[in-house]
């Protein structure tokens, strides 16, 4: 037992956590789809099937991928040990009971119970050393965690009481806080990866304040859901959205650098952050009545942005942290491409076919497949 609790693939947080979200992403996904589709009879998970994508994309899926992240960016920020062995195992297990928890036949409340401790717990590890180490500049994102959990809370209790209304304000406000949460983490990272990729000298420190009004406005957008503000449209909102667009567009615009067409590892992160610019800005046009679904902004932070960003995210970080050199596979390119054309399906195929949502689940399947298929032995194997 000493020896599996020393595995590589526990030495650090983003290597189990990168192949469970990895994974479920795909699992869980081909599920959605096959249901829709007529091709899953049974008995279907508590609250039914609806309710269960709503919970497990944001809660399950993202989770994971920022509980790998965090787990392996805070011990680089604060200087202290990293979470591993049978700690880490352990917060794994809570995770994946979770995941589990919705397959069996139990009552209500102890599903609710079973889902509850993962991100409590994340946020009370990261919180401990960030707050031994007097990182302050980090509590934002410390909150992000904490107010995800509340989000997660918000939407058990609607599916406690079968509140639909209630679910769907919850897992909104999650999706959109996530998209924030991605901002901030790709603010930081996606410049510094943008300059060691090309080799161009470091350049100064850029104006704190547009990256502090996105904090904002993203984490407003966030509460505006879970208020269930966004409901119907409302002009004030659109001008909140369209302030978060702008500032998004001027990021990619200080990113832009025509050396990052030629390096996969940069163009996929360049272009999944381009989709959190259509997000906000289709939330903009649906507040100013110009656009008809609400969705189509939804999904383009959900598939194209979120997805993107997180399958771009998680090839770099495991190949730098693996002391891997920084040149994915022809596969994974290919994985890059398939997500954020899954984007495009799900936003502009889907309103006039049917055929879109089957076309642009096997895209993310086969997306986050190749991941799995280039990346498991990596991330399962030593540090070269």
């Amino acid at each position: 037992m000493r020896n599996f609790a020393a595995a590589p693939v526990f030495s650090l947080g983003f290597r189990p956590f990168f192949l469970a979200g990895a994974g479920f992403a795909t699992v869980a996904v081909a599920i959605w789809a096959l249901w829709l589709y007529g091709r899953l009879p049974g008995a279907q998970p508590i609250g039914g099937m609806l309710s269960w994508h709503r919970h497990e994309m944001p809660f399950g899926f993202a989770t994971a991928i920022i509980a790998g992240f965090l787990l392996t960016a805070v011990p680089n920020w604060t200087g202290r040990p990293g979470l591993q062995g049978w700690p880490l195992i352990g917060l794994l297990l809570v995770w994946l009971v979770a995941r589990l928890a919705w397959l069996m036949p139990m009552p209500t409340a102890l599903l609710l119970l079973l889902q509850m401790p993962f991100l409590p717990l994340l946020a009370w590890m990261l919180g401990r050393d960030l707050v031994a180490a007097g990182k302050r500049d980090n509590y934002p994102i410390l909150l992000m965690v904490a107010l995800l959990a509340g989000c997660q809370a918000m939407t058990l209790w609607g599916l406690s009481t079968d509140d639909t209304g209630l679910q769907r304000r919850g897992v909104l406000a999650a999706l959109w806080l996530v998209g924030a949460l991605m901002s901030v983490i790709g603010g930081r990272v996606i410049p510094f990866f943008i300059q060691r990729g090309l080799n161009r000298p470091a350049v100064p420190a850029a104006n704190p304040w547009p990256t502090k009004a996105l904090l904002i406005s993203g984490l407003l957008a966030a509460v505006s859901f879970a208020a269930g503000l966004n409901d119907v449209p409302q002009r004030w909102l659109a001008v909140l959205f369209l302030l978060m667009s702008a500032l998004h567009l001027l990021r990619l615009w200080r990113w832009h650098d025509r050396g990052i067409w030629r390096v996969p590892l940069l163009w996929s992160l360049y272009l999944a952050y381009v989709w959190l610019v259509l997000a906000t800005l289709a939330m903009a046009l649906w507040h100013a009545g110009v656009m008809p679904q609400q969705s189509l902004a939804t999904h383009s932070l959900a598939v194209g942005g979120i997805g993107g960003l997180i399958l771009a995210m998680i090839a770099r970080v495991s190949l730098g942290h693996t002391g891997r050199v920084l040149q994915p596979s022809k596969g994974i390119i290919l994985g890059f491409a398939l997500v954020s054309i899954a984007g495009v399906c799900r936003v502009l195929l889907v309103p006039f076919s049917g055929v879109g949502l089957g076309v642009s689940a096997l895209l993310w399947c086969g997306a986050f497949g190749l991941f799995l298929t280039r990346y498991t032995w990596i991330l399962l194997k030593p540090r070269l």
